[in-house]
């Protein structure tokens, strides 16, 4: 057991004697790095490079360096090595430090910054462009066998406030290392370039680059200042809506299906919302689903429209833009109509019927009135009406009739009529 006591008092020594040599001497001196250069390797993107400072005193250490970004964005980062990519704006300059440190368990030791810097590129305040914004879409390739799938772009933007009637607009785009120029433009009333269409590009729908965008400028009568601008892929790219939607109805239960939009992610890559929407009291139903299929139980007397749309899930890349609504399809009769409403339409015209025929018996009541008026009684004299009769017959001779029946029928009157006639 004592010897064993020895050994590790032994070990114990050594090791700490190691870890002292490890460590850092607090009083060594950091001098700070030297060629520091900042240098333009593309759209929006530079190359920061320096080397470390001869004069520095080496030592079983492991140095490294601190780098700040100034402008036109603050940020900072360690790295082991002496060179750094940055993808960053460009239009209004930029700016950076560099230092060596020496980081241990307590401290952290560096040297002073030294800073380079790039200037902003010249022209007039104001000729810039403004408000440019970029989508792409991705389409089947059918000319390609080495892509399934192509991405286009589309840029449109607003001319500067103080740009020149002359001013003549150029956009470009970089995606990794490729750089294009762009072909198709559309132009404003005065033939000024403020839109921009690549039909085909070599941008990687499922990539996770940075899209840098340039649109500079030319004009007779002024320097006009060029405007870039970084787009995340995720941010501007319109996915396609769902294909081949379908719904069904089977009584009250409403069965829709489609596929996943042309997109070079695969099926389980997207999520989806469903609407359904009836058209006859404007109820709207919209349900978030990760499959392609969806039932739903509904009222099956009333029309529905249903649509889709699609974005790719989280769990793939960033979360991004939701895709169009596809077109809607309509299912169900909005011709049948529930039982209540048949009742109080059947009550309404029934009340309607009787009104009407009420009205009618009036009308027909008051003409048969005057069409047939009722017979007067006649005369208490009626010798007047005989001598009337005489005199336009003039041959005719004159009756005296002592009395007439107090009361008769009309029968017995035309009997009378006939004899004074026939006389």
């Amino acid at each position: 057991m004592i010897i064993v006591a020895h050994v590790l008092l032994i070990l114990l020594g050594a090791t700490e004697i190691l870890q002292a040599d490890l460590l850092p001497d607090e009083k060594i001196s950091l001098l700070p790095p030297v060629n520091f250069t900042i240098k333009v390797t593309g759209l929006a993107q530079v190359l920061l490079q320096w080397k470390p400072n001869p004069d520095q005193e080496q030592r079983n250490v492991n140095l490294e360096y601190q780098v700040k970004i100034n402008a036109p964005k603050e940020d900072d980062y360690e790295t082991r090595i002496t060179e750094s990519k940055c993808v960053t704006i460009l239009h209004k300059g930029f700016s950076a430090s560099v230092r060596t440190i020496l980081q241990s368990d307590h401290s952290l030791l560096a040297s002073s910054w030294v800073s380079a810097e790039l200037h902003a590129p010249p022209g007039s305040p104001g000729t810039s462009i403004v408000n440019l914004t970029c989508t792409t879409n991705t389409t089947e390739d059918n000319y390609s066998r080495l892509r399934s799938y192509q991405v286009s772009l589309h840029c449109t933007w607003l001319v500067g406030t103080d740009a020149p009637e002359d001013t003549q607009y150029f956009l470009y785009y970089r995606y990794g290392s490729w750089t294009e120029e762009c072909q198709e433009y559309s132009k404003d009333t005065l033939g000024r370039n403020i839109a921009c269409w690549f039909p085909r590009t070599f941008i990687l729908s499922k990539g996770r680059d940075w899209l840098a965008v340039l649109v500079n400028g030319s004009s007779k009568h002024s320097a006009i200042k060029p405007f870039d601008q970084l787009f995340a892929l995720h941010a501007i790219d319109q996915i396609n809506p769902p294909l081949n939607v379908t719904a069904e109805i089977e009584g009250t239960r409403l069965s829709i299906q489609w596929e996943k939009p042309v997109s070079a992610f695969p099926i389980h890559c997207f999520d989806y919302e469903v609407k359904i929407h009836n058209t006859r009291n404007g109820y709207l139903q919209i349900e978030k689903l990760m499959t392609n299929a969806f039932i739903s139980i509904i009222d099956d007397l009333s029309k529905h429209d249903v649509q889709v749309r699609a974005a790719v899930s989280s769990m793939c890349r960033e979360a991004g833009l939701w895709s169009e609504w596809s077109q809607p399809i309509y299912v169900g009769n909005d011709e049948h109509k529930p039982l209540r409403e048949w009742f109080l339409i059947v009550i309404m015209a029934t009340i309607c019927f009787i009104l009407l025929i009420l009205s009618l018996i009036c009308k027909i009541c008051h003409l048969w009135i005057k069409l047939f008026p009722p017979i007067p009684a006649p005369k208490s004299n009626i010798k007047d009406l005989f001598v009337t009769t005489n005199y336009e017959a003039g041959a005719m001779p004159a009756v005296c009739i002592s009395e007439f029946p107090r009361r008769g029928t009309a029968a017995s009157v035309e009997r009378l009529v006939k004899n004074i006639l026939d006389e």
